[in-house]
């Protein structure tokens, strides 16, 4: 078995190939292979003793012990050149005593029951592996492309920035573009598990795997098939898969003092029993003790788990970043959304202006919209697309998070923000209204004089009610978070079925707030991924909502869901349930068989072989039940992405075993800012980290060894990683 400080070692280019495929058919692996040509030489073996031929039955036994054996002797020995003792090294030595003691047959059955588990738990790693990379062959194996004025067919790979594809009625996009020519449908259920297809036109970013429902459409290519937001996809979650939780640090706790211990305790047992009886009959208890205590099903009860739930969450389109981020999302019992993008459409309008007596909506809106030229939030583009056109833009923009923006227009002084940063005079009986109907509304000023207001309204998802009413079905309690004035977001909460409003928040309110309301309960905070950065880094579990295609989301969060269905929250949140519910039934039984076996053991009451035969049983136990946590079952209205079995047409990079396999790689494309190893592991896309970076983030997060230096990295909810660039004013950034 593996090394049991690390679990299964499931990069195994060596022996299996691509580790994205690994053997297909049980017949295929290796030591399924061995243990089927010892099972062989045992039967022949037999059937020869029973005609009396002895000499031939010891060499037959031998030769199947050896060939058995081929799966971990060599392993061992390897790993004891590096001053590594794991559970092979202990099947071993009980196979070696085996045959100094002339139990030929027992050594045998002992290598051959141990290569069946070993080779039962690498098809089952080889699988859920081959599950996530099932995604990739959503790429077709051609695209239709136009070249030096003529259409050609190439394969994804030798796709090239800014090529022009065509994509016909029914065909799937081989890479991420932008839609050039021609309106469509997009079907994304596959990517992002929403079954409703999303309508499109020039402009509009088509990505790998879309299928195409409608007309014929031209995209510009923007990204190679390898570096496509499908590609991505799989890469960062083999990439996270290893990223250890606190049910697998114990599960190594426990394992790596265990190993050494048992060998202690193996010489204890021949050595004493020897004072006082047989020696050979004690070495032998000695032999069976030690094969007892080998924690083999233990060392795999949480990685093969892991590996499992993780692949299956994908294909529903969420990426859950590794063991610790599915473990605290099965512990959930808080969830906090934010308001703007999570509950709502994010495509807020403007639905009323009001103006001060002898200004006019047009000069409003002006005087709006030269503050927020350059904004990017929600929010502004609402107020950009309700403005007359070519409106001048401010100069001197400067944002006052969780306030508004001041700036100048020419000579005149402009000021843009929520009421109580601006007092409403005259205008505060039409902004109360307003804000009742759950419009945000905000008030400009020129030189120090309130112009007037305008007033915006995201609607509300249409399936956010439904998906509150399932997270509440979870015993899970739902709490509103946003910067928005109280009117608005009670009138929002109120439809969408959640009682617990916190409104007018300050970037740093919500992530105060986000530990308040989890009062010791694990509290999971839901935004975008950015703006809610703080209270993101703050909660157990940050969930970014929407972030198919969005580099930063995806890198940021623990958890991404890719599509903009809110239902795919308490369906993620039910899947990290059931597969934490497995690990812990794996680990139970694990202990449990060997706290009973090493006094049995030890007493004589169970033989070598029966010992083998009950440990590889409970592996074997444990392999199964993790493979449970690839079932998936989509939730009425979402899907789950089928598993092809077709050949990949497109190459992304291995994710490399690291040299200390008790951490999971470092991503080489991303800076890590490292937050406090108890929360999670906030990620930004940022430039090669300097040489001072570089000494400040040491530490193996997913070992639990993160250095005090790191717990000072993060930025800690002072700030948000974007508070340079101007933003919108309704909803605080």
């Amino acid at each position: 078995m593996a090394e049991a400080c690390c679990g299964p070692q499931d990069e195994r280019t060596d022996d299996h190939g691509d580790t994205g495929h690994g053997p297909e058919r049980l017949w295929q692996v290796r030591e399924l292979q061995y243990a089927a040509i010892a099972v062989v030489l045992l039967g022949f073996g037999w059937l020869i003793g029973r005609s009396g031929g002895d000499s031939a039955v010891t060499a037959l036994e031998i030769l199947a012990a050896v060939i058995a054996g081929l799966s971990f002797v060599p392993s061992a020995i390897r790993n004891l050149r590096h001053r590594r003792i794991g559970v092979g090294t202990l099947m071993t030595i009980a196979a070696v005593g085996a045959v100094a003691l002339g139990q030929f047959s027992e050594a045998a059955m002992l290598g051959i029951l141990f290569s069946i588990a070993e080779g039962l738990e690498h098809f089952a790693v080889a699988k859920t592996r081959r599950g996530l990379r099932a995604l990739l062959a959503l790429v077709p194996p051609t695209a239709s492309v136009f070249r030096d004025g003529t259409e050609v067919k190439l394969a994804p790979d030798d796709l090239l920035l800014g090529d022009v594809m065509v994509l016909r009625p029914g065909e799937r996009a081989a890479t991420d573009g932008v839609i050039r020519t021609g309106r469509t449908s997009l079907d994304l259920s596959a990517i992002t598990g929403e079954s409703v297809p999303v309508e499109a036109g020039p402009g509009h970013t088509v990505h790998a795997g879309a299928i195409n429902g409608g007309g014929a459409i031209e995209v510009q290519v923007t990204a190679p098939a390898s570096d496509s937001s499908l590609a991505r996809i799989v890469h960062i979650v083999e990439e996270a898969q290893d990223r250890k939780g606190s049910a697998q640090r114990l599960a190594d706790t426990i394992a790596r003092p265990l190993v050494p211990a048992i060998m202690v305790l193996a010489v204890l047992v021949a050595g004493l029993g020897a004072l006082f009886g047989d020696p050979m009959l004690w070495i032998e208890r000695a032999l069976v003790v030690l094969v007892a205590a080998s924690p083999c099903a233990l060392a795999i009860a949480v990685p093969l788990t892991v590996v499992a739930a993780v692949g299956a969450a994908s294909r529903q389109g969420a990426l859950v970043k590794g063991g610790a981020a599915l473990e605290q999302l099965g512990r959930i019992r808080v969830v906090a959304l934010d308001k703007t993008g999570t509950l709502t459409r994010n495509t807020p309008q403007v639905i009323a202006v009001i103006p001060a007596p002898a200004v006019t909506e047009n000069d409003v809106l002006a005087a709006a919209a030269a503050l927020e030229a350059r904004s990017e939030h929600p929010l502004a583009q609402a107020i950009l697309a309700a403005a007359p056109d070519d409106i001048p833009i401010a100069e001197d923009v400067t944002a006052v998070p969780g306030h508004g923006l001041h700036g100048s227009l020419g000579s005149a002084k402009l000021r843009l923000g929520k009421p109580g940063w601006i007092d409403t005079g005259a205008l505060a009986e039409g902004i109360a209204g307003l804000q009742s109907d759950g419009a945000t509304v905000v008030l400009i000023e020129r030189d120090d004089t309130v112009i007037g207001a305008v007033a915006v309204r995201d609607e509300l998802r249409p399936e956010a009610a439904e998906a509150v009413l399932r997270l509440t079905g979870l015993g899970i309690d739902v709490a509103m978070l946003t910067g928005d004035n109280a009117r608005t977001a009670t009138a929002l909460a109120e439809q969408a079925g959640i009682a617990t409003v916190h409104a007018e928040l300050l970037p740093e309110g919500k992530a105060a707030l986000v530990t308040d309301l989890g009062r010791g309960r694990a509290i999971a905070m839901v935004g975008d991924g950015v703006n809610d950065a703080p209270a993101l880094a703050t909660a157990d579990v940050g969930i970014a909502m929407g972030a198919m295609g969005t580099d930063v989301a995806i890198e940021t969060a623990d958890v991404a869901l890719m599509g903009e269905d809110l239902r795919h929250l308490p369906q993620v949140l039910a899947h990290a349930r059931r597969a934490r519910r497995i690990m812990i039934q794996n680990i139970t039984l694990a202990m449990i068989i060997i706290g009973v076996l090493i006094p049995l053991a030890a007493a004589g009451m169970l033989g070598l072989a029966t010992v083998v035969l009950i440990h590889e049983a409970a592996e074997v136990l444990v392999i199964l039940n993790a493979i449970r946590a690839a079932r998936t079952v989509a939730q009425p209205g979402l899907t789950t992405t089928t598993i092809h079995t077709d050949r990949h047409h497109i190459t992304v990079p291995q994710v490399h075993t690291p040299d200390d396999p008790c951490c999971a790689p470092t991503p080489a494309h991303s800076t890590v800012v490292a937050a406090p190893r108890n929360t999670p592991m906030v990620k930004l896309l940022a430039s090669p980290p300097t040489a001072t970076e570089q000494a400040t983030t040491g530490g193996c997060d997913c070992c639990g060894m993160a250095t005090e230096r790191d717990r000072h990295t993060h930025y800690a909810g002072s700030q948000p990683p974007e508070a340079g660039r101007t933003r919108g004013t309704g909803e605080v950034p």
